[in-house]
């Protein structure tokens, strides 16, 4: 049986999945506010590279290779985006928006909270404050709910094999 859960949301413009990880907050944290981090554990394929420094604060920014061909639903190509963090509470939450080409408002994040067998990681995405006309455009969520739990799937596997962070 499986530790992972989805938690609870009765919106339709937000998804959260949650599992818990083996590892201590600290390390996780590391992880998920380094960019290598970021596309290392990408779950969708789209992430390639990226350019900077792990983010430290709100307003941190840094740069994500990105091919949207992985998904093959628009024909973007290559192209960079660039990571705006908007919350970071060290150890305990980080999440951002996507700002590039297309400035939509989406916001991906974590919570971490420690538990008696390491940390309840939560993934979480919100599209709720996006503008009317992205809204009606119809095409969120752009990542499924699958791919942020391969996502956690990921994180713990490259933290077990890993002693980058």
């Amino acid at each position: 049986m499986s530790d992972e859960t989805p938690a609870v949301d009765e919106t339709v413009e937000r998804m959260e999945v949650a599992r818990t990880i083996p590892e201590v907050p600290e390390r996780i944290f590391a992880l998920l506010s380094d960019p290598k981090g970021h596309v290392t554990i990408d779950s969708s394929g789209m992430l390639i590279d990226s350019t900077g420094e792990p983010a430290t604060k709100v307003g941190d920014e840094f740069v994500i290779h990105m091919d949207r061909e992985a998904l093959n639903d628009f024909p973007m190509g290559r192209y960079d985006v660039t990571v705006h963090v908007t919350t970071l509470d060290p150890n305990r939450e980080i999440a951002w928006t996507i700002l590039g080409q297309l400035n939509i408002g989406h916001i991906y994040g974590y919570r971490l909270e420690p538990v008696e067998n390491g940390t309840l990681v939560t993934s979480y995405y919100d599209w709720s404050t996006i503008t009317p006309e992205w809204k009606e455009a119809n095409i969120f969520p752009i990542i499924p709910e699958s791919a942020l739990r391969a996502t956690l799937g990921i994180l713990e596997r490259t933290l077990k094999h890993s002693d980058r962070w």
